[in-house]
């Protein structure tokens, strides 16, 4: 009873980081005030005894349950959360506290987030925003603590970017982009003859080939032939920074369509499928095309 006592104690104390923490794995509230509760179910049964820190240890627990919870949505496939809501009031954040986190993870969250795997969702909040150590990260994801940095690392560097990234969303060249797709899936050969040069080129590499791409046309019309009607699953997307177009399939890229513009013209078009190109790239679906 007395260690119940103690448990129920702990856990009253580190409740609104856990919560914190949980939040920002899965961004719900109501999620998270899940996780906190299976948390407190799995700790309830524990053996504390050789527990030397207990925030430690149960803000351990409930990355596990978050690291959980991610992985059953990747595998249901869920769509992203969308904006996210007013985030809970913690009693332990202070007003340096508020002010870094809005720096670090802000807007750019927001943008990359659901494009991190749950590991690297995992590695970057718990260390960047909660000061975990990169070992104690490594034994939630069973990898080690090199492998913890270099996760927190790549999640780091895409939401670093996102910001500059932002820009790119809103440029001319992402609107003549957008303009393409939806004209490709209406079919109006028109506007697509209206958005390529003259001597526009569509070129694709032997992977996209085999897909059943066409290798190359030449010319605004042999162009506009080969898009009018199709691209019905392209999204926009920004591909390492700028915008581009990607075919995926079951959240995997397959195919990316990248554009080079010239004075609001589109005068070329590669379609790349190697599947060793695209494991490099770094890729964030646009909404509102």
């Amino acid at each position: 009873m007395v260690e119940q006592d103690w448990l129920t104690e702990r856990f009253a104390e580190h409740h609104d980081r856990l919560r914190a923490v949980a939040y920002r794995m899965l961004r719900s509230p109501g999620d998270a005030e899940d996780a906190v509760q299976e948390a407190w179910l799995r700790v309830s049964r524990a053996d504390t005894g050789q527990v030397g820190n207990p925030g430690g240890w149960l803000t351990t627990v409930v990355a596990r349950v978050c690291l959980n919870m991610l992985e059953a949505r990747q595998v249901r496939r869920e769509e992203p959360a969308g904006a996210l809501p007013p985030e809970p009031v913690s009693s332990q954040a202070g007003p340096e506290d508020d002010a870094l986190l809005a720096d670090s993870v802000g807007v750019a969250l927001m943008v990359v987030l659901d494009t991190l795997t749950p590991a690297e969702r995992l590695a970057f909040v718990l260390h960047d925003i909660f000061a975990v150590s990169f070992g104690e990260i490594g034994e939630i994801i069973d990898r080690s603590p090199a492998a913890a940095r270099q996760l927190a690392s790549r999640a780091r560097r895409r939401v670093q970017g996102a910001a500059a990234a932002s820009d790119a969303a809103r440029s001319r060249k992402r609107e003549v982009v957008e303009a393409f797709l939806a004209a490709s899936r209406d079919g109006n050969f028109a506007a697509l003859l209206s958005l390529l040069d003259a001597n526009a080129v569509l070129v694709a590499d032997p992977a996209a080939v085999r897909m059943g791409a066409t290798a190359e046309a030449r010319g605004a019309d042999a162009v506009a032939a080969v898009f009018s009607g199709r691209a019905e699953a392209a999204r926009l997307a920004l591909v390492d920074g700028v915008p581009a177009a990607v075919w995926a399939h079951r959240g995997r890229p397959q195919v990316v369509f990248t554009f080079t513009v010239d004075d609001g013209k589109i005068t070329g078009i590669e379609l790349q499928a190697d599947p060793a190109l695209l494991g490099d790239l770094d890729v964030v679906y646009l909404g509102g095309e």
